[in-house]
């Protein structure tokens, strides 16, 4: 892969990953407060380094690291992600961030159980999701209102 292609899916996973950070490190003042393996990845912006605000650069900082502490598998996943997001039309982008938000705003036990359906779905033999999505697709909003609350704890 390519350092231009790392460089992108770093600044994609910053931005996906912004949420999923705990308690914010202070932003890297100089080149130097990286870590060589973080200097190595990010050299693309060594000679303007200093110029970016500081809120990009811990960014970028923290993207590197996160990209750096991944299993192989685990960054195979993150480029196929990647790829899908690039693949993506501005307009899926934003529906994609504004999903995001709305699921971050929801309660802790809602995301929760979402995680869990979403989980249990993955689990499913490929042609069963399949079959689902396509009862999903053909199902109108009414029916598909209805096949949520159906699954909703009462």
């Amino acid at each position: 892969m390519t350092r231009a292609l790392i460089v992108s899916l770093l600044l994609v996973l910053v931005a996906a990953g912004s949420s999923f950070a705990q308690t914010p490190a202070p932003a890297p003042r100089t080149w130097q407060s990286l870590s060589p393996a973080q200097r190595q990845l990010l050299q693309k912006f060594q000679g303007n380094w200093r110029s970016l605000p500081p809120a990009r650069q811990q960014a970028l900082a923290r993207g590197s690291s996160r990209w750096l502490s991944m299993t192989p598998p685990q960054r195979a996943r993150a480029k196929q992600r990647f790829a899908r997001w690039r693949a993506m039309s501005p307009a899926q982008r934003q529906l994609l961030r504004q999903r995001w938000q709305q699921f971050k705003g929801l309660p802790p036990d809602q995301r929760q159980r979402i995680r869990a359906a979403y989980r249990q779905f993955r689990q499913m033999p490929l042609e069963q999701r399949r079959a689902l999505r396509r009862q999903w697709h053909m199902m109108d909003p009414m029916q598909r209102r209805n096949a949520i609350m159906r699954r909703r704890p009462h």
